[in-house]
């Protein structure tokens, strides 16, 4: 989450348990590079897996040279166990720079881990501790690997062979070289750990014998490989590179000092500025450089604010909010990666109109939201529309993103406008986007650090693009917006309008790069670039040298003792935290979390970044309804609530969720706000019914209103909420038939006891790794969720993929096809996150933060696949298709999704039913029916495998997939197996078969 100086742990106490969250977390690779990513070659057993899972310990390798410290502690805890004693066990030496310790896991199969030197000073990944597993673990300047890095390569006395591996397409934050000399034997998986050399470039030198060449593979230690297409590398003695699969025999060492650039670009020429109302459009024609330019910076003179420098990536800059009837006059130079910079254009001046009338509000859709599937975007990474305000903030280069050319925020309202007929020919009716309000961290793309929650980011606005107009947009094709809203914390800079902290800053030879200098009358916005640095402005108006009158942190300025990942001094009050008596209890909680499962993961900080609102406050509670408030009023369908199992439960059913209610209820009437969707995220990251016994932490504990009355102190209240539940533990908790029929009739739910919030069904989630597994386990919760019917349901996210993973779904397309066929047929709403549809990013970590580039995760940029034009003729239908996009719409997966989508939409049963499995034989099998007015839906569902129905009404079924016929008369149905991904949905009196025959329905 932090992408900024790392602040300690509190000296004495555990570090902080790893966040539930998107923390700080550019296309994938060159294609030519995907396909070797599949693992050794298959002429030889070699396991995937890089560590032994069945082993029960742990062997922790850890680099010290970057720390200097004279010894080196291991503070751990296994999973679901407790943690060491501070600082933990001492590490024994291993080999230069190096430290090691073998720990007994027992029963568990990973560990939570930091490490100290004894003395204060701690390592603790940011904040968020280092998740590791089995096997050999190797923890370097913040990397995991899985090998051994003290491992002999050789006798030392036999041929050498110095190998360099490019990572450069790959994104690859380590590398392994997994080889056997000719003859001999392949080392143990995964290899052998090579060296950073120079940017892009890792190398090892082998030991060989007398083999005069090896057959080699390279993996990133965690699971993703290159092995030349299973063919392998065969590289000989001497020096060779391998790079996008060519193997240079002989070659010259790629890191080898090169020759400065010392030659400036040429001029921009061609430049026009065009006026709209109060927006200008600046174009120019790309400048030429010998080793290719990477930024353009544009100068604005004109009007009462002065002279402006902004920096653009593209040839296009569009620059908004600007006076009316006010000439204004632009010049671009170009500059190259060695900060060369070119001659001014020449100049083109725009003189700008009237202001543009504020676009009408919207309106929500309100049908019920069962109907609709939901795609999720992260806005940021997700289509560009405007260049112009793209921004890489603070961590640009050392994320890696600079030198891909990939702004963190990237994606804009004006990208998913245009494209809004990609996601409704895929066959979706509902767009879930993350958080839009102004955010503001070291990286802060995702929207989930907000800042101003009464302001729209105006790094996701343009011109004719605003977040109005993206509601009205999607509304006008039927569409839903469904935005992600966060009440459980703010930015660690607080929240404007309610309370911001001042913290001490010093701009010395340590950290002017981090602090902005001081501008009288700065306004934060995200947007806006500061002249000298190039780089947006971030907290030039929060931090102060002398103490600040009224200041409450402690030891104010003064050096904790305690140094920065980098080395730098680090100063008390520097970062805002909750035990520095820099945040007033009134606004937010004093303390940092310390059971996941506990009482505090309510009421304290889940990590440095995210400062923890006092739900439970009065002024708290008005600030963030007044904020939200805005926003319904815009027209949005929806609410996804962030991290809302960290805030009590009697909290959401007295203030935040009964405001909503009102609010769309006064705004638009009563029906709309019975179909206003609000779903929210429950970190339940486990796989049984009950969050480790907890009800309190459990998922569908929040669909539930409170049963009894507690104090009118909302902070008493909670307390007590909390121990009046565990007291009555699992066994004694509210149940419910609302998504069962009554034999194979449908009934009228009962929503009296409803408390308004949906849920995220994380339990499916966590078991998606095998859709059988995955449906299993939702039917086992579904009588303790008031209905089940509406569970968001999906296989991956932002955050995590099934089980926990810590990488996007790579199961393989032929899985993904079943659990899309589950998903859009069983109880609950199906959800897909951005690029699932081409299995986009497979494998990848989904989120690193800025200590890799994003384009090597699972939120990297989704345009490259989008570019071209695209219309849609119907939910799920394709009207016209050119360029890029038109060839990711024919993708099997996408094909597959809108034909589901199809029959779905035709068969009310599939959106709204109820279901049962009685009288049901088969694996995924089910019936479920719908009743209302004049709409009788009865279907049978097999996915996957055969199944047999007895007891079912007689009379004509047709299949939505094959437009088979069967008449039933004895109570009766067989139906034999379709096949892996493939169903058979038998409607009685059915409307036939829906749609054209695919790559798995067929």
């Amino acid at each position: 989450m932090n992408s900024g100086p790392t602040a300690p742990c509190r000296a004495g106490a555990p570090p902080r348990p790893r966040l539930l969250r998107r923390a700080l977390a550019a296309s994938v690779a060159a294609a030519a590079v995907i396909g070797l990513l599949t693992g050794p070659s298959q002429s030889r057993t070699v396991p995937m897996q890089t560590s032994a899972a069945a082993s029960a310990t742990t062997t922790v390798f850890y680099y010290t040279k970057t720390k200097n410290w004279a010894s080196t502690y291991l503070h751990w805890a296994p999973d679901g166990g407790s943690w060491t004693t501070v600082p933990g066990t001492q590490m024994d030496t291993a080999c230069t720079d190096w430290v090691k310790k073998t720990v007994d896991l027992g029963s568990a199969t990973g560990m939570q881990a930091t490490f100290n030197n004894g003395n204060g000073t701690w390592d603790n990944n940011g904040g968020s501790n280092y998740a590791l597993g089995t096997g050999t673990v190797t923890v370097k300047d913040g990397v995991i690997a899985h090998s051994d890095p003290c491992a002999d390569t050789g006798t030392g006395s036999g041929n050498e062979a110095t190998v360099y591996y490019s990572t450069a397409t790959t994104g690859w934050t380590t590398a392994n070289i997994h080889y056997a000399p000719a003859g001999g034997s392949w080392t143990t998986v995964p290899g052998v750990g090579m060296e950073p050399a120079c940017t892009g470039w890792w190398k090892k030198t082998l030991d060989i014998g007398t083999a005069t060449s090896l057959k080699a593979a390279f993996n990133n230690g965690n699971g993703v490989w290159d092995n030349n297409n299973s063919a392998d590398y065969t590289i000989s003695t001497g020096t060779s590179t391998v790079k996008d699969q060519k193997v240079t025999a002989g070659a010259e060492d790629p890191c080898a000092a090169q020759t400065p650039d010392t030659q400036a670009p040429t001029a921009p020429t061609k430049v026009t500025a065009t006026a709209t109302n109060t927006s200008v459009v600046v174009s120019w024609d790309a400048a030429t450089d010998d080793t290719g330019v990477v930024k353009y910076e544009v100068t604005r003179t004109g009007g009462t604010k002065g002279t402006t420098v902004t920096d653009v990536t593209s040839t296009v800059l569009s620059d908004t909010g600007l006076e009316e009837k006010t000439a204004y006059t632009y010049t671009v130079q170009a500059i190259d990666a060695a900060g060369n910079t070119s001659p001014a254009s020449a100049a083109a001046t725009a003189t700008t109109g009237e202001k543009a009338p504020e676009p009408a509000t919207g309106t929500p859709l309100g049908t019920d939201p069962r109907k609709d599937p939901i795609y999720f975007v992260l806005t940021a990474r997700f289509y560009d529309g405007d260049s112009s305000n793209n921004r890489g903030g603070s961590q640009d280069v050392k994320s890696g993103n600079a030198a891909n050319n990939d702004p963190m925020f990237r994606g804009d309202f004006k990208g998913l406008v245009d494209k809004l007929d990609y996601i409704k020919a895929l066959g979706f009716s509902a767009v879930w986007i993350t958080p839009v309000v102004l955010n503001r961290s070291d990286y802060d793309y995702h929207g989930y650090h907000g800042y101003d929650f009464y302001k729209v980011d105006p790094r996701l606005e343009s011109a004719g693009a605003s977040y109005q107009d993206l509601i009205n947009a999607a509304h006008a094709k039927g569409m839903k917006i469904y935005q992600d809203v966060v009440y459980n914390h703010s930015s660690r800079w607080g929240a404007k309008g309610l309370f911001t902290p001042t913290v001490y800053g010093v701009r010395d030879s340590q950290w002017s790069w981090y602090y902005d200098e001081k501008n009288d009358g700065f306004e934060y916005d995200g947007l806006t670039v500061e002249p000298k640095s190039g780089k947006s402005y971030y907290n030039g108006d929060l931090w102060s040298t002398a103490e600040p009158s009224g200041n409450t942190c402690v030891n104010w300025g003064k050096p904790t003792g305690s140094k920065s990942a980098e080395g730098y001094t680090i100063y008390n009050c520097q970062w805002p935290s909750p035990t520095s008596g820099m945040f007033p209890k009134q606004y937010y909680h004093q303390c940092w979390i310390g059971n996941w499962e506990g009482e505090d993961s309510r009421s304290c900080w889940l990590h440095e970044d995210l400062a923890d609102f006092n739900t439970e406050s009065t002024p708290v509670q008005n600030y963030l309804i007044g904020a939200y408030d805005k926003y319904i009023d815009m027209g949005v369908d929806g609410f996804r609530l962030d991290t809302a199992v960290h805030i009590p439960r009697v909290t959401w059913n007295r203030r935040f969720l009964p405001a909503i209610q009102e609010r769309v209820t006064q705004k638009f009437g009563a029906d709309k706000a019975a179909n206003f969707f609000v779903f929210g995220e429950v970190g339940a990251f486990v796989n049984d019914k009950w969050n480790r016994g907890s009800v309190n932490h459990s998922a569908q504990f929040y669909t539930w209103k409170e049963r009894k009355e507690y104090s009118a102190d909302d902070t008493q209240a909670a307390l007590d909420q909390y121990t009046y539940e565990e007291q009555l533990g699992t066994g004694n908790q509210p149940t419910s038939t609302n998504a069962f029929l009554n034999g194979n009739s449908y009934h009228t739910p009962d929503h009296s006891q409803f408390s308004g919030m949906n849920i995220i069904d994380m339990r499916m989630h966590m078991n998606f790794s095998d859709a059988q597994n995955a449906y299993s386990n939702g039917k086992d919760s579904d009588d303790s969720v008031n209905d089940a019917t509406y569970n968001v349901v999906y296989v991956d996210s932002h955050d995590y993929g099934p089980n926990k993973s810590s990488t996007r779904y790579s199961g393989g397309t032929d899985a993904w096809a079943e659990n899309m066929s589950l998903m859009w047929t069983f109880r609950g709403i199906p959800t897909l996150y951005y690029g699932s549809e081409i299995e986009f990013q497979k494998g990848k970590q989904i989120d690193c933060g800025p200590t890799c580039p994003l384009a090597s995760t699972g939120r990297a940029y989704y345009g490259d696949h989008l570019a071209g034009t695209v219309t849609a003729s119907d939910f799920g239908k394709v009207g016209s298709a050119s360029g890029e996009v038109a060839n990711t719409l024919a993708q099997p997966l996408v094909k597959h999704l809108q034909r589901l989508n199809q029959i779905r939409r035709a068969i009310p049963a599939l959106q709204m039913g109820q279901y049962s499995t009685d009288g049901i034989s088969g694996g995924m099998a089910f019936k479920r029916r719908y009743t209302s007015g004049g709409t009788d839906s009865f279907a049978l569902v097999t996915v996957t495998g055969g199944a047999t129905y007895t007891g079912i009404p007689n009379g004509a079924y047709t299949d939505a997939v094959t437009g088979d016929v069967r008449t039933v008369s004895n109570g009766t149905l067989s139906v034999a197996a379709p096949g892996k991904g493939n169903l058979r949905v038998y409607v009685l009196n059915g409307p036939g078969k829906i749609g054209s025959d695919g790559p798995y329905l067929k």
